[in-house]
């Protein structure tokens, strides 16, 4: 029997040797998160007393699914790192997502509620026995006077009949209450099914000639995490210059909470990789078409396999994520990064970012930008006027592609998109439309004209744009319209009429440039002829 008992003890010291060999259990503080656009750096630090020799740390509060080749352990007095080793905490109480963890505690205290139902139901109905069998024994007992066993009978039936209205108040809250608890459980099995993930931990072995203390900077980089670009675009009025808001929505899914970290947000994206495309020589070939066999055509329509799959959806959804009230005191706790290949943005303020994968905003810097102000129509597509502010000298703002909420005159008007990839020296940014700017094109029916001219047809198409300013202060106005252009030498253009307009004959562009006063209205007339031949009808001729 003792020689059994040593054999298990010693089974167990085996199994549990990972953690119980000189091990000594820390936990890591992160300090700093310098989120890219695709990923996040971790900073943390920690102090730890050494033993003389080797020893062996088993740091707690690290990120899951961690890129080891990023790790980077720095150790102060002397102190040599020998290794170091990821590994995901699947046992963790962390393990699940904080949204899981809410519907979990959620279950359990409905558990606890349905339980506490399920007792009144027993002690009711309990009661209800007894009191049926009171019942039917005082109908028996003939001892009782008529007087006194209506008396007792009436008590009875009072009693059971609360007792039989409270029964069925809990039966119905014990239903709601079952139906409850399923859709929790659908909720739950819905919210595990996502992509979370479970925080780590880092093992790492570390050599000391003496006992001493040291000073631990640990360093990492993270895939599930980063941030995407949105703006707040307001204007007061046509005379003051456009405010705004450059803001960062920050995902991360790492498997810790950032809690009070310093941040900085960078335009880099080191899952790029840093290597430049070489080229190879050119060399032409002639085609030679495939032999196919049944291994071939079935391997081909061989679904992708899941890890495959679900990587590629994760770097198309990166890609798609980069290109999708205010604190006006956040300059002085932000400062711009332009000494590298990327920008960067350093917020002094310190953030708590939960691992939820859920977007959270945070302030980096506000401008005031002077602008001129313009309205801009093209009536043959919208019969509205959008206001639009001009900003020169944007280039230096650091900006990237991003969803912008446009305000003016202290209204919100809706969304934007803020392309900086295609803009050039001016940045136009669209604030709405104005409805006091009335347009309005039609066509005029007076001198609509259709000839046949021997096997042609002439065909004349004139217009009228008419523009009213009714806003009590003047304005500038651009209109653009076009003109046909032909591709098709049975299609003529003739007496080609541009209004007075700037008229690019190449692209048929029309553009006027109308200033307005109050209260005032302005006409602009063009047109063409179209001679195509007899019998054939052009499609798009409107």
């Amino acid at each position: 029997m003792l020689r059994t008992k040593i054999t298990i003890l010693a089974l167990l010291a085996t199994t549990m040797g990972f953690e119980a060999m000189a091990q000594t259990k820390q936990r890591l503080n992160i300090d700093e998160a310098t989120v890219f656009l695709v990923g996040a750096e971790l900073v943390s630090s920690t102090e730890i007393s050494l033993a003389k020799g080797e020893n062996e740390f088993l740091f707690t509060n690290v990120a899951g699914d961690v890129n080891a080749a990023s790790l980077n352990v720095k150790a102060t007095n002397g102190i040599v790192v020998e290794s170091a080793t990821f590994q995901n905490n699947y046992l963790s109480e962390e393990a699940i997502s904080p949204k899981a963890k809410e519907i979990k505690d959620s279950m359990e205290l409905m558990s606890e509620y349905i339980s506490t139902l399920n007792t009144h139901i027993a002690v009711i109905t309990e009661q209800v026995t007894v009191l049926e069998g009171n019942r039917k024994v005082g109908g028996d007992n003939t001892g009782l006077s008529v007087a006194e066993l209506t008396k007792m009978l009436d008590l009875i039936n009072t009693r059971l009949e609360t007792y039989l209205t409270n029964k069925h108040k809990e039966t119905d809250k014990l239903t709601k209450a079952n139906e409850r608890w399923t859709k929790l459980k659908k909720q739950l099995d819905e919210e595990q099914k996502k992509d979370f993930q479970p925080g780590g931990q880092l093992l790492v072995k570390f050599y000391a000639k003496e006992a001493t203390k040291s000073a631990i900077q640990i360093n990492y980089v993270v895939p599930h995490a980063g941030w995407t670009p949105t703006y707040d675009i307001m204007a007061d009025n046509v005379n003051g210059p456009v405010k705004l808001f450059y803001k960062a929505n920050i995902t991360q899914n790492s498997g810790v909470k950032w809690n009070n970290v310093h941040l900085s947000l960078s335009t880099g994206n080191p899952q790029e990789g840093v290597n430049a495309p070489v080229m190879s020589p050119w060399y032409l070939a002639f085609y030679v078409p495939p032999v196919y066999n049944n291994y071939a055509n079935n391997m081909a329509m061989a679904p992708a396999p899941p890890a495959m799959y679900k990587k590629s959806m994760r770097a198309e959804q990166a890609s798609e994520d980069v290109f999708a009230g205010s604190n006006t005191t956040m300059n002085q706790y932000v400062s711009v990064d332009n000494s590298g290949i990327n920008t960067s943005f350093d917020i002094e303020l310190p953030y708590t970012i939960p691992s939820d994968g859920q977007q959270h905003l945070v302030a980096i810097k506000k401008y005031e930008l002077p602008a001129t102000y313009r309205y801009f129509a093209i009536p043959k597509l919208d019969k509205d006027a959008f206001l639009q502010a001009e900003i020169t000298n944007w280039e230096d703002l650091n900006l990237l592609p991003g969803t912008s909420n446009i305000f003016y005159e202290g209204t919100y008007v809706g969304q934007g998109t803020l392309d900086v990839r295609n803009l050039k020296d001016t940045m136009t940014i669209s604030l709405g439309r104005d409805k006091k700017i009335v347009v309005k094109r039609e066509r005029d029916s007076k001198l609509r004209s259709v000839k046949t001219i021997g096997t042609n047809i002439r065909e004349s198409y004139n217009y009228n744009i008419t523009i009213r300013n009714a806003r009590k202060e003047k304005i500038n106005l651009i209109v653009q319209d076009q003109q046909p252009v032909s591709n098709d030498k049975d299609i003529v253009l003739e007496d080609v009429d541009g209004g007075g307009s700037e008229f690019d004959a190449t692209t048929g562009l029309m553009s006027w440039t109308l200033n307005l006063a109050p209260n005032e209205s302005k006409k602009v007339t063009f047109g063409f002829t179209a001679k195509y031949p007899k019998g054939k009808v052009i499609a798009n001729l409107k």
